[in-house]
């Protein structure tokens, strides 16, 4: 059975605090990348996910992180499914210093999982901001200290002109994209050496990119208080229907559930 549920808390971040509690036995999310981390604890179950052609797997115990502007994707390694709990904090709750860079995207720590969960579950029934924020920083603090090895690099990605440029040009007329021959032309390339060298850069095709930044915009906007059929509108999707496709692939939750959990909370 398919459950999601997202929540929006003030986790005194300097921004919202998003969380995801979800069991998925065929959900397999599209290709994408986070602003922020993703810290999820696999409660049941067993869940693989390909991260830029590697594949691993998370267990009961086992913690994901994927630091931001990471592609990647993930779902149910068997027919039984998983169920997991994901912190979506922005990196500085993780370090006061630069973004911390963890080796490995799964950890071995049995009993730092069981607190990053217990802090997961009371997250969504605290209504003291500064409770939050201690007990959310406390747990985070402990992940760097015991797993982070130095400080990130910037993103592939944001270091290719070509990769960028082609971003750009597509971020920039996100309803009405120019055809990649027209972006090849430009870069003076031909559409297969843009194509190629999108692909190795940022781990996914421009018109996937495209549509998990649409959804990323199409998030803003919901929290925001926009309806789902006039974010699809605003973010070039083709109907609302479309938006919940991609959302889903994206985010795991429809655009509804989305707006119903975060609007107005930011």
């Amino acid at each position: 059975m398919e459950q999601a549920t997202w929540t929006r808390v003030d986790a005194g971040q300097g921004a919202p605090l998003d969380m995801l509690t979800a069991r998925f036995t065929r959900h397999v999310y599209a290709p994408h990348a986070h602003d922020e981390f993703s810290i999820g604890v696999c409660t049941d179950g067993l869940e693989v996910i390909d991260i830029r052609g590697a594949r691993h797997y998370a267990g009961p115990g086992s913690i994901v992180v994927i630091e931001p502007g990471l592609t990647h994707t993930g779902g149910p390694a068997g027919p039984a499914g998983f169920a997991y709990r994901v912190l979506y904090p922005q990196w500085t709750s993780m370090s006061e210093l630069d973004v911390p860079h963890f080796r490995d995207p799964v950890i071995e720590d049995p009993q730092l999982a069981a607190e990053i969960q217990r802090t997961h579950t009371a997250l969504v029934d605290w209504r003291d901001p500064l409770e939050a924020e201690s007990r959310l920083s406390w747990v985070l603090a402990k992940l760097v200290r015991r797993h982070a090895v130095g400080a990130a690099t910037p993103p592939v990605a944001a270091s290719s002109g070509v990769a960028r440029a082609t971003m750009d040009r597509l971020a920039d007329r996100i309803v009405s994209p120019p055809a990649l021959h027209e972006i090849a032309a430009d870069l003076g390339l031909s559409r297969f050496q843009l194509l190629r060298t999108f692909r190795e850069t940022v781990g996914m095709p421009p018109f996937a990119w495209l549509s998990q930044y649409r959804v990323n915009r199409a998030r803003a906007l919901l929290a925001e208080g926009h309806r789902p059929a006039q974010a699809a509108a605003l973010t070039g999707f083709a109907d609302q229907a479309h938006l919940t496709r991609w959302f889903r692939r994206v985010l795991g939750v429809t655009p509804g559930a989305f707006r119903d959990a975060t609007a107005f909370k930011t």
